[in-house]
Parts: C-alpha cells; structure tokens; sequence
C-alpha cells in the first residue's frame, strides 16, 4: 500500500513569505530617505525642474525593463486616464508640494511629519469612496497615529519655536497640499488602477506627474541646473533607490493591502526621517518628540496587524 509523503513548501513560497515580511519595512526605510535626498539636491536645481529631471531618468529606465521584459501596457484609454491620472496625484502633486516645501526652507523633518498625516484622510476617504470597513482597533490606532505626530510637530513648531527652525509659515502650504495628493493619489490609485503593470503603469504615472512639473518648470523657472557631485549623487539615489526601487514597491503594497492599511504604514517614515535629519542635518529631537514617536509606533501596529480570523458557525 502507497503511503503518502508531505511535499515541502517550494522554495518560492519561502521567498514570497519573506518578502511578504520585509517589504514594507524595506520600503519605510527607502521612503523615509527621500526627504533627506531632497534637502541635499534642492540647492542646485528649482523643484519641477528637478522632478522633470527625475522623472524622465526614471521613466527612461523603467521603459527599457518594460521592453525588456515585454510587459504588458493598458489596453483602453479609460486605463491609461486612470493610471495618468493616479500618477498627478501621487508623483505631480505630492512631490511637488514636498520638494517646494523643502525648497522654502521647510525642515526635511517636519516635512516628511505633515506628509505622513496621510493614514488618517485615506481612511476617511476609503471609508467614503471604497465603502472599507475600518474596525474600532484600527481607529484607535488611527487616533494615537495623529496624537504622536502632533506631539513630534507641536514641540518643534512651538516648544523649539517657529524662528528657531528658521522656516517662513507659507512652507507649510505646499506640506498640506502634498498630503492631500498622497492621500488621494492612494485611494485613486486602489480603486482604478490597482492591477496595473508595475513597469509600464509607473512609467504612465510618470507621464502625469510630469505635466505638472514640466508646465510649472517653463513658466515659473529659470530651469537653471548646477550638476555638482551632490546633486548628482542625490538625482541618482531618487531615480535608482526612490523612483524605481521605492515606488515599484508602493505598487506592490498597494496591490496587496487595503488602501487605510497601506497608508498607515506611512506613520513610521517621520520617526526614521527625523532621525536620519538628526544625524546628518543636527535637527534636534526633545523628549516630546520622542513619546511622540513611541505614540506613533503603537498606532501602526494597531492599524496594520490583522485582524483575528473568526470561527465558523458550528467549528
């Protein structure tokens, strides 16, 4: 008689359960970089005609993967409407209002902070938009998100003082700006386009952010370009690490979670940003900050773990 032997796992199912693991930490670390990279590129180039710049290098790349690869393109142009369209919001509209907050003289650190406001407006609006249920934990969660970042914001807006961070009120309007493309860049970017090609839909995306940047590049720059060893050092970690790398990623994150559950992840990059501005820019962090930061790490365990699967009737 043949006795049945149990198949082990195939190697690939390891792998996808370790990158299941490791992605959204790998990509909380990468994001959080950018606003660093920002700071160190901004002095030699206008904020759209550095993101012009950005985007044609990175769209370049990922088009010859897509050729590469052959990888599939929309087929309507309703889809390629969508992807261009999720592509304004979450590329023209989020940089831009992050790069130009920068630009006036906005810590790269309160930046990345207003930014990462983002978790709470996307479940608002995913519970308007894409009827999500989001449970009581997650709320809470939500709640302590928002307590621990206005704690890290107050102490350096108001215990450090407005002069002491040396930033005029006007950079925090692009801040704001950039956080409502994010948050609805997201939510667009779930409910139209989430099975989009990560190689060919991203360079779409692309596209979009790119008529916002090209179109504020010729009529409010000098498009001026000082291609010193910084700012090619910061283009070249943005287009190879953060363009491809980080948003190939969000993709794949978008893809797999729910779009209030995604976004909560966007809680951990001020703590990291924040200390990685501490270390390279001398940006101080008090003790306020530090609780808020604790607050925050609380909060997005609370938002992202999964729910307890419920026993069947009669189990």
């Amino acid at each position: 008689m043949e006795t049945s032997a149990a198949v082990p796992a195939a190697p690939t199912s390891r792998v996808n359960l370790s990158f299941a693991a490791l992605a959204p930490a790998v990509f909380v670390l990468l994001w959080s970089t950018g606003f660093i990279a920002s700071k160190y590129g901004l002095p030699y180039a206008e904020p759209f005609t550095y993101l012009s710049i950005r985007f044609i290098l990175a769209g370049g790349l990922l088009l010859g993967i897509a050729l590469v690869t052959r990888a599939s393109w929309p087929k309507t142009r309703a889809e390629w409407l969508h992807i261009g369209i999720s592509g304004v919001l979450l590329h023209g509209v989020y940089l831009s209002g992050v790069f130009h907050a920068i630009h006036l003289g906005l810590p790269a650190g309160i930046a990345s902070l207003i930014v990462n406001l983002s978790p709470v407006l996307t479940s608002i609006f995913a519970q308007i938009l894409l009827k999500e249920r989001v449970v009581t934990r997650q709320w809470l969660g939500l709640a302590l998100g928002l307590i621990g970042v206005s704690l890290v914001i107050g102490e350096k807006l108001f215990l450090t003082g407005a002069a002491a961070g040396g930033f005029p009120a006007l950079a925090l309007i692009p801040a704001v700006i950039g956080l409502l493309g994010t948050a609805l860049g997201t939510i667009y970017q779930k409910r139209h386009s989430a099975g989009m090609n990560i190689a060919t839909g991203t360079i779409i995306q692309y596209l979009g952010g790119g008529l916002i940047t090209g179109v504020g590049m010729f009529l409010f720059e000098t498009r001026a370009v000082q291609w010193t060893p910084s700012f090619i050092f910061a283009m070249s970690w943005q287009v190879l690490v953060l363009s491809i790398g980080a948003i190939w990623l969000l993709m794949v994150l978008i893809r797999q979670n729910s779009a209030s559950r995604l976004s909560s992840l966007f809680y951990l990059v001020p703590p990291l940003t924040a200390l990685e501005a501490y270390l390279l820019f001398n940006e101080q962090l008090g003790w306020v900050a530090i609780v808020g930061m604790a607050i925050v790490v609380v909060g997005v365990i609370l938002v992202v773990r999964p729910a307890k699967p419920q026993p069947a009737p009669g189990a």
